[in-house]
């Protein structure tokens, strides 16, 4: 289905914007922008439409988190947790598989979806829990475990995780799970006081007995690397949703750092604007150019998994890539654009200073650029013997 774009109206953007300042200096969590954004429709707008949802593709929603990031950063991140999770079920359901069906009817209820994957000091992300998968015997699993950058953390009703259920006579397998915030089981961490993204809220959560029950259990599988059409979902909507985020920051600096130069005047070029310097006018390009090429990938992937294409191999390479060169390439945009403002961009009250210290947290989300080039290595020059 079509949607009108844009689906967020400006004037909301604006009033979002307007809160962000205030929400990073506080350390507190944006409850009045989520409140807006459902109110918009905004968390039930990749839900299908026969699900009571907005319709929209993933493609067309990578461009609205872009912008909505662009007003609060923090908020984008925040609720792109949400959106990876309405975003796995919206494909699977495209696929013909209904195991998560149930994502998207509460999603469309009003439901909040928090996102309990990453571990501490464990590199396996999706590959391998430390937690554990306790069976009840009746198909469901109990979780245990600690469960670190848990966006959402105050207002998520659901919680999307994995553990490893080790009481089977068929070896260790990943069990993912929903589990909800009032079945018990679940301690939030008031933990989180970050450099950036502080509005976000990412605590550590800790899962004592968390409960999904069977009809929650939507994968039993072996850990490891998988093509498993549910954790590929995951990983994909994850990948291109984060490079949305971070290429939305990296727009909003290099906007204001061209009104900056323009409003800048130069004492050495006559009352000149600084834009009218050679010099000024090369490091506005060159951010430009870094940009420019990040959009059309992000686009690119996000429609061939919103049409089913099946990139076979290249699937988890090219996902980790774009999440990569997005994040790396909003750093060095936003560097340029603070460079260009001058000096006034360093104290705290600037907006470009906040989305400085908001998008050093890109470095910080997987895939590492390690494991990018592995996987690249891989490819290229296959796998060592």
């Amino acid at each position: 289905m079509t949607q009108p774009h844009p689906f967020l109206a400006d004037d909301l953007l604006e009033t979002i914007r307007g809160r962000a300042a205030t929400y990073d200096a506080e350390n507190r969590f944006p409850h009045e922008d989520l409140a807006d954004l459902q109110a918009a429709g905004y968390l039930r707008a990749l839900v299908p439409t026969s699900f009571g949802g907005a319709g929209l593709t993933l493609e067309q929603l990578t461009r609205e988190q872009s912008r909505l990031a662009g007003a609060a950063p923090a908020t984008a991140l925040a609720v792109n947790m949400h959106q990876v999770w309405v975003g796995v079920a919206r494909a699977l359901h495209a696929a013909g598989e209904d195991t998560t069906d149930f994502v998207l009817e509460e999603a469309s209820a009003g439901e909040v979806f928090g996102f309990g994957i990453s571990e501490p000091g464990n590199d396996l992300v999706l590959f391998g829990s430390q937690s554990e998968a306790r069976p009840d015997g009746q198909g469901g699993f109990s979780f245990h475990g600690t469960k670190i950058f848990t966006s959402l953390s105050p207002a998520w009703t659901r919680l999307g995780t994995f553990g490893t259920d080790a009481s089977g006579d068929d070896g260790p397998h990943s069990v993912f799970g929903f589990v909800t915030r009032d079945g018990g089981g679940v301690e939030v961490k008031d933990d989180w006081d970050t450099l950036g993204m502080r509005a976000s809220q990412s605590c550590t959560t800790v899962l004592a007995g968390a409960h999904a029950p069977a009809d929650r259990v939507v994968r039993r599988i072996p850990p490891g690397p998988t093509t498993d059409p549910f954790v590929l979902g995951i990983f994909a909507n994850f990948e291109i949703l984060l490079a949305s985020v971070y290429t939305g920051i990296a727009q909003r600096a290099l906007q204001l750092a061209t009104e900056a130069v323009h409003r800048r005047r130069s004492r050495k070029g006559g009352g000149a604007p600084l834009a009218h310097d050679p010099s000024v006018r090369w490091r506005v390009a060159d951010a430009a150019i870094a940009l420019d090429g990040i959009t059309p990938q992000i686009a690119a992937l996000a429609r061939d998994l919103d049409l089913g294409v099946d990139r076979g191999e290249l699937w988890m390479p090219q996902l980790s890539a774009v999440k990569s060169r997005a994040t790396e390439t909003a750093v060095q945009v936003v560097e340029q654009a603070v460079r260009l403002a001058g000096g006034a961009s360093y104290f705290a009250s600037s907006e470009l200073s906040r989305l400085y210290r908001d998008v050093l947290a890109g470095l910080f989300h997987p895939s590492s650029d390690e494991s990018l080039h592995a996987a690249w290595a891989n490819v290229v020059l296959g796998p060592i013997p």
